[in-house]
Order: structure tokens, then sequence, then C-alpha cells
């Protein structure tokens, strides 16, 4: 079932979003282990290591976007996220604009408490930036849409992440 702003959209964007919410899983590319990339987002973010982060999800990213056969895409890290009235701003993604790759930046502490985002609400929101450069870059739509298949999308790949960081701390251990 869309969501509310289907109806509001022309019947090409309603195409792209049909089109985005067809798609629901997004498996881990094959060949690319992410594990130990996963375990130093956490220990960094752990650490409250900015620069560190940023680091491990530079990683992360190259390894997925090289699995994927995609555009690269630049990370930033930030430290406290931005707030106004309607909320905070988790992540953003925005496209390449040449000579500029795509960036998605990502903050690691709430704005109104100013705490270290919690590791997993970190990942999904770095992951969920990742998933619009996915939209343009792999599956070729024109514009990218949160769509159910979009959520479902990205909570396939996180699980898969997760998976895998699970599996090389129980070859490491």
């Amino acid at each position: 079932m869309p969501f509310a702003y289907y109806a509001k959209l022309s019947p090409s964007r309603q195409r792209i979003y049909r089109q985005s919410d067809a798609i629901v899983v997004l498996e881990l590319p094959a060949g690319v282990s992410t594990g130990a990339g996963v375990g130093r987002i956490r220990a960094s973010l752990a650490g409250e290591d900015r620069s560190g982060v940023q680091a491990a999800c530079q990683d992360l990213i190259d390894a997925l976007v090289a699995g994927y056969c995609v555009q690269k895409i630049r990370v930033r890290v930030l430290a406290q996220r931005p707030s106004d009235d309607t909320g905070e701003l988790q992540g953003l993604y925005e496209p390449d604009d040449a000579p500029k790759p795509a960036l998605i930046t990502v903050w690691m502490r709430t704005a109104a408490r100013k705490d270290v985002v919690a590791f997993k609400t970190f990942l999904r929101t770095l992951i969920h930036e990742l998933c619009h450069h996915l939209d343009y870059e792999l599956y070729k739509m024109p514009e990218t849409f949160h769509t159910e298949g979009f959520y479902k999308r990205e909570s396939t790949l996180v699980s898969a992440l997760l998976a895998a960081e699970s599996t090389a701390g129980d070859l490491l251990g």
C-alpha cells in the first residue's frame, strides 16, 4: 500500500515510486567482507572518536559501492545533529554534482542531549543514505522515494551487515 503522498505524485513519478516499492531485498554484494568494518564503526562510536567513525564509515561504504559496481560516494561524519522546530536531521544524501562526488552526511550526537547516537540507529541512518545513492546508481531510478520497498531494502542490508559483524567477531574470538 503506497504512502499517502503517492496520490499527489504525477503519473511518471508514480511509476518510479512503484518501481522502488517493488524492490524489497538488498543483499550484500558477493565477495565483499564487511563484518570487521561494521565492528570498527561500533568501536569508534563507543569511543566517541568522530574521525575514527568517519574513517570506518568511509571504508564500509567504499567496500559496498565497489561490490555493487556503482559510483563512489564520500562520507562525512559531523558531531551534533542539526535541529529545528520539526525535529533533528539524522542523515543527508546529496547526489553527485560534477565534479564533486555524491555525499552522505551523518551525525554522531543527538541535538537536544548531545548523546552519542545508538550504534544500530547510526548504522541504519548510514545505510538509509546509501540506499538513496543505490536508487540512482544501481537501480537507475531518476528519483529516490521513501517507499515500503525502500525501507525493506534498507532493513535487509542492515540485517546482513549486523550478521556479518557477528560472524567476523566469532572468527576473531
